[in-house]
């Protein structure tokens, strides 16, 4: 958590900051109404309305001078001066995170509390957050208002609509600070990071084994459930996940997308098409430490390693006796 020292001084600069531009407007208002100013008696009271006025004027004339927008109070522009100074006084005593105004603070606190106001009464699911439960409830209206002009597809929030117009665009604004490398998401660039920091935080409680991301380790539970819900309904064999399932359809659809810009050679996962590149560029990235023979696929290394461990895994299942 930031020293709050330098935040208070900061704070403390804004204030004075707002109360001068307050002072410089009322100063000028009031040179105004002296410049204008009629010492007639049947004006006095007219006059008097007018500097009213003019300083009801002023206060709602609150202008911030980085950026040129106005307030109508001067509580207003102090939050907004937060913006430009960076300033996050307001500190979460369970995680460091800091925000802006004390409400931002309130609702995240709800992240570590599970406090669950807003409830769904369609599905009874629980949002932290009103505006998280307004989302949700379009699923059920199926109302897509937001849509984009480059490719018509529509969404249910603003917030969907921006992440997918950077594909359009190419925007990709969230850098990794280990590589540089950029992404659209900060959800991607989150997991992407954790391939330098080797952080797995999302753990299976049957097996101990850890993942990177929380699909992975939805996916590794199925191993220990054994439900395979998902069925081929050309053949009848079932699968673990609906990916695999898609993966195998193509068996009987004959389908293969993906194809080798070198050879025309197509195949059915990207993953073949990837091991098959490497015949094209000669990357042999997997080395025996025994000899120093080098591989372009996992497989064929550990087949080659049972040659320097005498290693005979296949057995025949009939039995020869010998007279």
């Amino acid at each position: 958590m930031s020293d709050p020292e330098p935040c208070r001084i900061k704070q403390e600069e804004t204030e004075e900051l707002i109360d001068v531009m307050v002072k410089e407007e009322s100063k000028e208002v009031s040179e105004d109404e002296e410049k204008h100013h009629v010492k007639s008696e049947s004006e006095t009271q007219t006059n008097a309305e007018d500097l009213i006025l003019m300083e009801r004027t002023a206060v709602k004339g609150l202008t911030c001078i980085q950026c040129g927008k106005s307030f109508k109070c001067k509580q207003n522009l102090k939050f907004h001066m937060l913006i430009h100074t960076g300033e996050k006084p307001h500190g979460c005593d369970r995680c460091d995170k800091t925000f802006s105004r004390a409400s931002q603070l309130k609702k995240h606190l709800r992240v570590h509390t599970k406090e669950m106001l807003c409830l769904c009464l369609l599905c009874g699911k629980s949002f932290s957050q009103r505006s998280h439960l307004k989302a949700h409830q379009k699923i059920h209206t199926g109302v897509k208002e937001h849509a984009c002009f480059e490719c018509e597809k529509t969404f249910f929030t603003s917030g969907d609509l921006k992440k997918h117009q950077r594909i359009h665009t190419g925007e990709k604004p969230f850098v990794c600070s280990h590589c540089n490398q950029t992404f659209r998401h900060s959800g991607n660039l989150k997991t992407h990071e954790r391939t330098h920091t080797r952080e797995k935080p999302f753990m299976c409680t049957q097996c101990g084994k850890s993942f990177t991301q929380s699909s992975h380790l939805n996916s590794h539970k199925l191993l220990h459930t054994g439900e395979k819900t998902h069925k081929c309904d050309q053949c009848s064999k079932t699968f673990l996940r609906p990916s695999e399932l898609k993966i195998h359809l193509r068996v009987h659809t004959e389908e293969k997308p993906y194809s080798c810009f070198e050879c025309g050679k197509s195949f059915t996962h990207p993953s073949y098409l990837s091991e098959h590149q490497k015949i094209h560029t000669g990357v042999r990235e997997f080395v025996c430490f025994d000899c120093g023979k080098s591989f372009i696929k996992a497989g064929n290394l550990k087949r080659h390693q049972m040659i320097h461990t005498g290693e005979k895994p296949y057995k025949c299942s009939q039995s020869i006796h010998v007279d």
